[in-house]
Parts: structure tokens; C-alpha cells; sequence
């Protein structure tokens, strides 16, 4: 949890300006550095709004957009609403949504099946929610290359704590992404794992839309990739079920390929910023791929 854990008073004086009057803060940041969220409770204790301060201007300029002009298409109960924007402080204020976080839950095969499946159906909608044009399709258009580029800043930054077999797996997938052909693109959650997704016991929900943007549309898979479909792919026919279309051929090659890219990233990023959950799903998706090694694709 964040150390700062009461908003300031400038914020609560914006804040109660925009709800009315509510009773003190709850601090419910993640367990991460830069996370600022606050429940705004009622005087009965029930959430009337959070408010969360964005920590640094992209991520608050990508979920205002989100929230304005893609989430609306997944309905109030699917997904927070903006309720008001301080763009001199990165400060947001959003409606709650019932349910809690599908990684803090203890639930039957057969009922997460059935949170993912919904969660599938969210991303279709969410996918779907406006042609990019103008930078935002050059964005998407660009977004997989992007990846590939980064792959050897990556290395670098992981060093030695990627082996000679890793650090050739990570460079074969980036050459093989540089050369897929165009994918089909899409509006992106950016964040699409079980930490964000919500469940009440029939409907499911997506929050946190600050890594929301334009790319092609398997991008959106990968962290459930790399955390839960390894262990269950009952998980993922379920998703894609409610997606809607299963990943076409060049979709699969990308989705490997960007795992062991996102990997890489796991490995620098990780251990640098005290994140082991970070570190362990890097850790993870090279030692399956290497592996996996005849499935491996090849440049």
C-alpha cells in the first residue's frame, strides 16, 4: 500500500465539490509504487466514488480518453464511469463497481470459467469501441514493432539475469514480430489480467484503464498468457469463447512471441523495483518456452 495514505486536502476539498460531503478516506491503492486510489465512502460506509491520482501524465491522459471515449461501450455496471477529471493534479474521480478482484477470490472451476467468458465478451466490446484513425491508428498499426524494438533495451537492462538460451529466445521472437503481417487491431485494455478483472458472483468487470490505447488487438492477452493460461487453458477457451473468435495463426506466433518479449521486460524491470510477482511471471514464460522449445517460432 502507497505511504501517502490520505489524499490532499486540495483534492478532498475538488472531490467533495463534485459528490457532496463524504466520510474519511480508505486508502485501497495497490501494493506498488506510484498507486494512489481512494474509496470515498458514505456515511453508511459504502463507496460513493475513488478518486485516484494518476503518477505521471501519460497514464492519465490514456485512462481520461478510455473512460470518455471506449469504456462507456461496456455499460455502468461493467466498468468505472467518469465522474470528473483535474488535469492539473492527475486526479480523477470514478463511480464504483461492484465486486472484487478475480485473483483475491476462491471460486468453483465452473463460476471462473464463466467470469472469464464474460471477461471476454468486455474485451470484444472494448476492442470494437472506435476505429482508430489519425495517431492513434498510426499507434496501433506501430504497436507490435514497437515491442520488437524494445526487446534489446530488455536485455541490456536484465543482464545476467537472462541466460544465453533466454537471451536468443527473446531475439528470436523480436526478428519474428518485426516481420508478422498487419494484425488485426484494436482498442486496448493494456492491463487485461485477473487483478483488474472484478467479480460479484454473476458479473464480471474491468478497472483500471491507465495502460488503456490503440494495438493490435492480441496484445491484450498477453499477461493472461503469461500468468493463467499456462496452468489453465480451461481459462482461456473460456475467454476467447466470449470473445468471440478464437486468435488466428499470425496471432498465435505474436502472442508466444510477445510473451517472451514481455518476459524479458519481467526480468529487467522486476527485481529493480522490488516487484517478485513481476519477476516469478518472467521467470515463468522463459523456462515454459525454453521448454517448449520445438514449438519455439522461427525467424
Amino acid at each position: 500500500m502507497s505511504v501517502l495514505t490520505q489524499p490532499p486536502a486540495a483534492l478532498m476539498a475538488w472531490a467533495r465539490s463534485e459528490i457532496g460531503d463524504c466520510a474519511t478516506p480508505v486508502d485501497v491503492s495497490h501494493p506498488r509504487a506510484g498507486s494512489r486510489v481512494w474509496g470515498l465512502p458514505r456515511p453508511d460506509g459504502t463507496v460513493r466514488a475513488y478518486l485516484k491520482v494518476s503518477p505521471r501524465p501519460v497514464p492519465y491522459e490514456r485512462e481520461v480518453f478510455a473512460l470518455r471515449h471506449a469504456v462507456p461501450a461496456l455499460g455502468a455496471l461493467r466498468a468505472p464511469q467518469l465522474i470528473a477529471s483535474l488535469p492539473q493534479d492527475l486526479a480523477l474521480l470514478l463511480s464504483p463497481v461492484d465486486g472484487r478482484p478475480l485473483r483475491q477470490l476462491t471460486l468453483r472451476r465452473a463460476e471462473e470459467a464463466a467470469a472469464h467468458r464474460q471477461a471476454g465478451r468486455l474485451l470484444a466490446l472494448l476492442h470494437a469501441a472506435g476505429e482508430p484513425t489519425g495517431p492513434r491508428r498510426r499507434e496501433a498499426e506501430d504497436a507490435v514493432a514497437v515491442v520488437a524494438d524494445g526487446a534489446e533495451r530488455h536485455i541490456a537492462a536484465a543482464g545476467e539475469r537472462l541466460g544465453p538460451a533466454e537471451r536468443d529466445l527473446v531475439r528470436t521472437c523480436a526478428a519474428r514480430l518485426a516481420h508478422l503481417p498487419p494484425l488485426p487491431m484494436a482498442f486496448l485494455h493494456g492491463d487485461a489480467w485477473p487483478r483488474n478483472l472484478l467479480w460479484n458472483g454473476t458479473t464480471a468487470a474491468w478497472i483500471d484503464f491507465e495502460r488503456a490505447r490503440c494495438g493490435a488487438a492480441v496484445q491484450d492477452f498477453v499477461l493472461l498468457a503469461c500468468s493463467v493460461w499456462p496452468t489453465r487453458p480451461d481459462l482461456r477457451t473460456a475467454l476467447l469463447t466470449g470473445y468471440g473468435r478464437q486468435l488466428t495463426p499470425d496471432e498465435e506466433i505474436a502472442l508466444m512471441c510477445l510473451s517472451a518479449v514481455d518476459a524479458a521486460g519481467c526480468l529487467a524491470w522486476g527485481p529493480d523495483h522490488d516487484d517478485p510477482q513481476v519477476t516469478a511471471r518472467g521467470r515463468r514464460t522463459l523456462d515454459r518456452m525454453l521448454r517448449e522449445g520445438h514449438r519455439r517460432p522461427r525467424g
